[in-house]
């Protein structure tokens, strides 16, 4: 059957999940066990960090093939090579068949190698919608100035309608997102780490003026509180007005 071209109707369900390499508290290397929540989440996107092995290539901490037998969703091109899942360990995966309109990657300045994704997708009520899916560094200096940098890549009407989540690394609840303040709106769903005793919610969402929460929470299922350190996230996003 060839792939629709579907435009994804609002709500639309967005997450965010750190895998930890698919390596879960047991300290076993699981990858259906992480398919496994992702599917419990049913989101229509999915950003991902640490998807890949830190190592030589970096190859994929979750197989191709596997998403696509045992998920709904498909992996958006973001790789620089044959056997990563997405760009520094970030990767997006989308419902099949939605309509990606552009993706990107985005390099981030810092002590580190980071970079953020970015993917565009079409919605049904005629207008677009941008992920970016981030895992910021772990010094403040550093998430400030890459989160300058992204929020630099959008002009005011782009950002109006974009969504930056994932693992933001940082543990206040009102500092360290000065770089989005006017444009977007920074929202913790609840605590996601340590995914034994969550103390803290190092992944957020951050959401232009043109959309709104229509709900948001954290994933909490027996699978979840094991297949990684983090928890994931989701989020209902609709058109604001």
């Amino acid at each position: 059957m060839p792939p629709r071209t579907d435009a994804q109707a609002l709500p639309l369900r967005v997450a965010s999940y750190n895998i930890r390499k698919a390596v879960g508290l047991d300290w076993k290397r699981d990858a259906p066990r992480v398919i496994d929540v992702i599917n419990e989440i049913g989101a229509d996107a999915v950003v991902l960090q640490e998807a890949d092995k830190r190592l030589g290539d970096r190859p994929a901490a979750l197989p191709r093939a596997l998403i696509e037998r045992e998920t709904d969703l498909v992996v958006v091109d973001l790789a620089a090579n044959d056997v990563s899942l997405g760009w520094h360990g970030n990767a997006v995966l989308v419902r099949r068949g939605t309509t990606i309109m552009a993706s990107e990657r985005i390099t981030l300045p810092g002590l580190e190698p980071r970079g953020a994704v970015m993917v565009r997708i079409g919605c049904n009520d005629g207008r677009a919608i941008t992920l970016v899916g981030v895992h910021l560094a772990l010094l403040r200096r550093w998430r400030r100035r890459q989160l300058e940098t992204i929020g630099a890549r959008f002009c005011e009407d782009e950002s109006a309608r974009t969504v930056i989540l994932g693992d933001f690394n940082e543990w206040s609840e009102d500092r360290g997102f000065e770089p989005l303040a006017g444009r977007f709106r920074v929202v913790a769903p609840g605590k996601t780490y340590h995914a034994s005793r969550p103390r803290a919610g190092l992944d957020r969402i951050a959401h232009g003026r043109g959309l709104t929460l229509a709900a948001a929470g954290v994933h909490e299922s027996p699978r979840a509180r094991v297949s990684s350190d983090h928890l994931p996230i989701w989020a209902d996003m609709a058109a604001a007005g």
